[in-house]
């Protein structure tokens, strides 16, 4: 399959531009993170979209070894496990204590605990191709349900008649990435790379047709109780995992690309976390 092998020189390209395009979807919560910072208060954003985001990543990195040959998929979803990690690391440091409490949590139940016994399964109850098989499906699943994610986001936009919280240049950044890693998985005959893809790419032009339709609408005024209950929505950034189907950042968010991107001024920013497979929710959720 050799992602990295020149005898693809298609699939290396691909695969390649994959890579680039992801990381840029990963680097996209950087503002919101910066404001974080500056403010020394989380605002009200979630975690979850980087959680996600990172378990995306870890799930590709996985499949990617067990598969072998995919060093293109390793090599963006390991810069999504690192970028992401400091995400939530600078989450934990300036959110409140209850806030700190749930992050926690779920690091420990899907990352920890939940990727620990997808590996212990994978590992120990099954062999040689099935082994691939079933990774490979675990990841499918996983990558669609963190292209999914931005259903909120969408229903948001047409409630509204806003697109402040689903910026163009995100979805057109995601819907290019998860075109890339559908080339790429189609060019390596590997359908766990390319089938969530496809959803991406629909969710993508779906956006991006919101938002040339909503751009110059003028924007529901929210009741203070909606917007009360609306502001514990990820925003559209945060669903790009990257899905790194390739990544899940979050919007994607993927990818898995969410992927994850999947965070006005203040939402304005994931993943993720999934254009790439892996990297993702995602905030892609680019993910792989």
């Amino acid at each position: 399959m050799g992602g990295l092998s020149m005898e693809h020189p298609w699939a290396f390209t691909f695969g390649l531009l994959g890579n680039v395009i992801s990381f840029s979807s990963l680097l996209a919560p950087i503002p919101t993170f910066y404001r974080i910072f500056k403010s020394k208060s989380t605002e009200g954003f979630q975690s979850v979209p980087y959680v996600v985001a990172l378990f995306s990543a870890m799930l590709w990195i996985f499949y990617a070894l067990v598969k072998t040959g995919e060093g293109l998929l390793i090599t963006i979803n390991a810069a999504g496990c690192v970028i992401e990690t400091v995400y939530i690391i600078m989450y934990l440091v300036y959110a409140p204590r209850k806030a700190k409490i749930f992050t926690a949590k779920i690091v420990l139940l899907l990352n920890i605990a939940g990727f620990g016994l997808i590996f212990v399964l994978t590992l120990f109850a099954f062999h040689g191709e099935t082994r691939v098989v079933s990774l490979g499906w675990i990841c499918v699943g996983f990558s669609v349900c963190v292209f999914v994610a931005p259903l909120s986001i969408i229903g948001r936009v047409i409630k509204t008649k806003s697109v402040e919280y689903m910026p163009f240049s995100l979805s057109l950044t995601l819907t290019l990435s998860a075109i890339v890693w559908f080339l790429y998985g189609l060019l390596i005959k590997d359908k766990y790379v390319a089938l969530p893809n496809i959803l991406g790419f629909t969710f993508g032009m779906i956006q991006m047709v919101l938002y040339m339709f909503y751009m110059n609408a003028t924007p529901v005024v929210a009741t203070d109780a909606k917007e009360g209950k609306e502001a514990w929505k990820v925003p559209a950034e945060d669903h790009v995992v990257v899905i790194n189907v390739g990544k899940a950042d979050k919007s994607s968010c993927a990818e898995v690309r969410p992927v994850t991107e999947m965070a006005g001024d203040v939402p304005r920013r994931c993943a993720t976390e999934a254009a790439a497979p892996g990297a993702g929710f995602a905030r892609s959720v680019e993910v792989v």
